[in-house]
């Protein structure tokens, strides 16, 4: 079976998500890497496109010239992954999905509600996946966790509790590095900092494995730097259609903090808890039991842990292999469709077009309830309410 071909839009020369990303869509041998508009100057983007192993002609200067450039061609890329600044990445998810072709979009997928209703319609007017890349719910124990959930182990889910903390913003001395000072720029990152950055994923990781969605927020937020313009801490008290409470912290000048991302579920039948710092291990507490440790890669998981884990036990499986599990999905979605098949359950949980619009919503209901004293606040869509 042929390879399914690859396009990459940023992800340039010193990113720091690119080389996650090639790693992720090439590890399985899925995916061909076929073309690329990798920088924002075209001649570098050019140049290091072709330093990769991309033909001269499929290199190209930018994603316009991309969009020409491949869907003129008999032999044009399957998927093409958007990893550009978080401002385009509504234009250009939307132009190629108009196009014709799958896309995966780094998050946040657009940049406001309205924008993500949009790209929902679109995909589902065009028939073309829109996938967004909460790469962290790839992980073999999250997707043990929830098959845990649906199959009834927890009981009813009660209680959420999820967190995504680190440090690297806490020096106040670096408030006017360019490097970081964008991320709390209004101008550039929208109405939220820290929770449009991290919250996010800490919240997507909630609704992935309790198959809830949050319906209403309250949220404390603040700048401990005083000069930032938006926050650089909240505390967010949620509510999930399925009856689950759920608590969520992010903050990104929690000093000795590293990456900070964890999830705790609570049950009427047991507890689990899973850090992305410690990922081969699965903390489990059955109701008046004692608490077990689950590990990556050993035997009796569920078929969506099995599928998704590829080195023996007791080997660190890493964020790049968490993304490939991304694509691995996708590749399977992708030919199902064209098949006319139904997908492989186990293969069926890659974030969606409205887990991207569903996360915008709630950013905006976060800043709304946190400049509001934290009034309670629909985190809904428009479109789902």
């Amino acid at each position: 079976m042929s390879k399914l071909k690859w396009g990459m839009i940023g992800g340039g020369e010193g990113s720091q998500i690119g080389p996650a990303h090639r790693l992720g869509a090439g590890l399985d041998g899925l995916f061909e890497f076929t073309a690329g508009a990798l920088d924002h100057r075209p001649e570098e983007g050019r140049a290091y496109g072709q330093r990769l192993g991309l033909d001269a002609d499929r290199s190209y200067g930018d994603w316009r010239e991309m969009l020409q450039g491949e869907k003129s061609r008999d032999d044009r890329i399957d998927l093409v992954t958007v990893a550009t600044p978080n401002a385009t990445h509504f234009e250009i998810t939307k132009a190629f999905l108009e196009s014709g072709f799958h896309v995966l979009c780094e998050k946040p997928m657009t940049m406001t509600v309205e924008e993500g209703e949009e790209i929902v319609r679109v995909s589902e007017r065009t028939g073309k996946i829109c996938a967004v890349n909460y790469g962290y719910s790839g992980y073999s124990l999250v997707r043990h966790m929830k098959a845990m959930v649906v199959r009834g182990d927890l009981g009813a889910i009660r209680l959420v509790n999820t967190e995504f903390a680190h440090g690297h913003h806490a020096d106040a001395a670096d408030a006017d590095n360019p490097r970081v000072r964008w991320r709390y720029d209004p101008s550039q990152i929208g109405v939220s900092a820290q929770f449009a950055d991290c919250g996010i994923h800490a919240l997507h990781m909630a609704s992935f494995v309790t198959g809830q969605e949050v319906e209403k927020l309250s949220a404390d937020i603040v700048s401990c730097i005083a000069s930032r313009a938006l926050e650089d801490d909240a505390m967010v008290n949620f509510r999930m259609d399925g009856g689950t409470v759920g608590r969520l912290w992010t903050s990104s000048v929690a000093i000795g903090r590293q990456h900070g991302l964890g999830i705790q579920v609570f049950g009427e039948k047991g507890g689990l808890r899973w850090s992305q710092e410690h990922p081969n291990q699965l903390f489990w507490m059955p109701l008046n039991g004692r608490l077990q440790v689950i590990e990556r890669g050993e035997a009796g998981l569920s078929p969506e842990a099995d599928r998704t884990t590829r080195v023996t036990i007791g080997h660190a499986e890493g964020m790049p292999l968490a993304f490939a599990n991304i694509y691995k999905d996708l590749e399977e979605a992708i030919r199902a469709k064209s098949e006319g098949r139904a997908i492989d359950a186990a293969a069926d949980h890659y974030p969606r077009a409205t887990d991207g619009l569903r996360s915008m919503a709630a950013v905006v209901a976060v800043a709304e309830s946190g400049n509001a004293d934290g009034k309670w606040t629909d985190a809904r869509p428009p479109m789902f309410r």
